[in-house]
C-alpha cells in the first residue's frame, strides 16, 4: 500500500501552515508533527509558540531540525506525518555539511542533502501519507549574500523534486489554497 505526498507551497505568513494542518487534521488518522526549527532568539521562539498552540493536543510533535528521515523511519502504514518545514530542514542540513565537511565542494553538499529530499518523497513507498510544507523563495527578493542565494536556488530544486513526487501540490497564497496538481494528473 502505498502512502500519499501533498506537498504544500507558499511565502512567509501565507496560510501553508494552517492549510497543512488542517489537511492533516481532517485525514482522521494519527498524525505526527515534525518541527524543524531551531530557536535562536525571540522572534523565533515566538513563531515556535503561536505553532504550538495551533496543534491539536492529540498530535505527536517531534522537533527534529536535520534527521528527518530517521522520525519518518518509525511510521507505520497508514500514519500521518506532517512536516514543517522542508525550507528550514534544507538550511539546517546545509549548514550542518558546512560544519562537518567544510572544504567540501558545493555540488557535493547540494547533491547530499538532495538525495535527502528524493529520500523524503520515497517514504510514501512504506504506506506513511507525508504533507510537506514549503517555503517559495524564489518569487521575492534576490538575497544579497552569496549563501542565501545558494539557499534559494537548493529550495527551488528541492521543491521541484517534491513537486514531481507529490500526489497533489498547492500554493497558499493570503490564506487562499490554490491546488496546482491533483492526484489525476501526471507527474
Amino acid at each position: 500500500m502505498k502512502g500519499k505526498l501533498n506537498f504544500v507551497l507558499g511565502g512567509s505568513r501565507s496560510g501553508k501552515s494552517e492549510f497543512a494542518e488542517r489537511m492533516a487534521e481532517r485525514s482522521g488518522k494519527r498524525v505526527t508533527y515534525i518541527a524543524t526549527a531551531a530557536v535562536f532568539d525571540e522572534e523565533m521562539a515566538a513563531r515556535v509558540k503561536l505553532h504550538r498552540e495551533r496543534r491539536a493536543k492529540d498530535w505527536v510533535t517531534i522537533e527534529e531540525e536535520t534527521d528527518v528521515l530517521g522520525v519518518l523511519s518509525t511510521g507505520d502504514k497508514g500514519d500521518v506525518f506532517l512536516l514543517d518545514c522542508a525550507t528550514v530542514w534544507l538550511t539546517n542540513l546545509f549548514f550542518y555539511q558546512q560544519r562537518i565537511a567544510p572544504d567540501s565542494a558545493l555540488d557535493i553538499t547540494e547533491r547530499r542533502i538532495l538525495e535527502q529530499v528524493a529520500g523524503l518523497a520515497e517514504t510514501i513507498n512504506r504506506g506513511l501519507d507525508l504533507i510537506v510544507v514549503s517555503n517559495e523563495i524564489g518569487l521575492g527578493v534576490v538575497p544579497a549574500h552569496h549563501q542565501g542565494r545558494i539557499l534559494r536556488d537548493l529550495a527551488g530544486k528541492a521543491n521541484q523534486v517534491l513537486a514531481a513526487k507529490a500526489d497533489s501540490v498547492y500554493l497558499v497564497v493570503a490564506g487562499i489554497p490554490i491546488e496546482i496538481k491533483s492526484g489525476s494528473q501526471n507527474s
